[in-house]
């Protein structure tokens, strides 16, 4: 197939492109390189694959209305996954128009293109920060996701709306993916493994939140590149048993449309998460113990049985195995 993946300079997005072209697909690549965090970082990403003959980068912005709908008219992408953003949740609060130029304005110009050239399946980014304050666990695409505590938990619950409304109206059909705590090799800079890392290889302390106590389904981003692959392969239709009278907000009875959790359903302790690499390491972290953050919910345990029952994958890699990789790659990059 050909493709359409942007935010291939990032963590994910460049994962995933190495994934499709592995096995033969086309890619259109789609990143501006903003200078959120290392540039330099982003380029040695787009190195590993910015050459492949089944390859084509695009270096735009997905605010640039213009410049989304030229790509989506000269190469005419058979499908397309929206994986740019604007990372950091602690930035959108220091800077919430800039994270809503690229996370709504810029998925709608996504959303567009789309329509105006007969795309056969939008898979996109969501996040398990869509819950906000919800507690009951596991968290599942079945319950209500109302009530977001960051600007950038908004913006993708605005994604998963957005892309509801076009499904219904103009008959794309879309998937959305709540992805659960990401980390892997080639991470980003700002994300707590990366910081804790380089942090106990300087021999300096590390902010530990909530004193470690809160619990997180961490997935290792080889599980989320196969959860991405394999559902852009099943393009949803309409629930058949979908009730307006109690509306499921997983599915829906007039659009096809989906919406999957991609996590690790055996969360895990921070404290623990932070034993893992210290033994990975060969050193013990120096901890600033802090209280939890504002917008930081304690727990996030994911549900995957609708991954499972529609496309046959639950993320599997242990934290012992992805922080170890990791550490691999991390001393290899910095030479450390």
């Amino acid at each position: 197939m050909k493709v359409l993946v942007t935010g291939t300079a990032g963590f994910i997005g460049s994962h995933v492109a190495l994934k499709l072209l592995e096995r033969g697909d086309e890619v259109i690549g789609f990143d501006n390189l903003n200078d959120y965090y290392d540039v330099n970082l982003k380029k040695a990403r787009l190195a590993r694959f910015i050459e492949h003959p089944r390859y084509t980068h695009i270096h735009a912005d997905l605010a640039d209305r213009d410049a989304v709908e030229k790509t989506f008219a000269s190469h005419r992408p058979q499908r397309v996954i929206n994986l740019a953003a604007q990372a950091g949740v602690r930035y959108a609060a220091e800077n919430p128009h800039v994270y809503v130029s690229s996370n709504v304005t810029g998925f709608l110009h996504i959303l567009e293109g789309c329509r105006r050239h007969s795309v056969e399946h939008l898979v996109f980014a969501s996040t398990s920060s869509v819950y906000g304050a919800n507690t009951a666990m596991p968290f599942s695409e079945h319950q209500s996701a109302e009530h977001p505590l960051t600007l950038y938990a908004a913006t993708k619950k605005g994604n998963e709306q957005m892309a509801h409304s076009y499904a219904h109206l103009y008959g794309i059909p879309s998937s959305g993916l709540r992805f659960f705590t990401v980390y892997g090799p080639w991470g980003r800079p700002d994300m707590a493994l990366f910081l804790f890392t380089k942090a106990m290889l300087a021999g300096e302390p590390i902010r530990v939140f909530n004193h470690g106590k809160h619990k997180r389904s961490f997935t290792y981003v080889d599980d989320i590149v196969e959860g991405v692959v394999r559902t852009l392969d099943r393009v949803p239709g309409k629930n058949p048993h979908w009730n307006g009278a109690a509306p499921d907000p997983a599915s829906s009875g007039v659009a096809p449309y989906r919406l999957y959790n991609i996590g690790n359903e055996q969360p895990v302790e921070l404290l623990h998460y932070i034993e893992v690499l210290e033994q990975c390491l060969g050193r013990k972290a120096k901890m600033e113990m802090l209280p939890l953050q504002a917008g930081d919910v304690p727990d996030t345990e994911a549900d995957v049985t609708e991954l499972i029952q529609s496309v046959g994958y639950a993320p599997k890699i242990s934290v012992a195995t992805g922080i170890a990789n990791f550490v691999s790659w991390y001393r290899d990059y910095y030479r450390e």
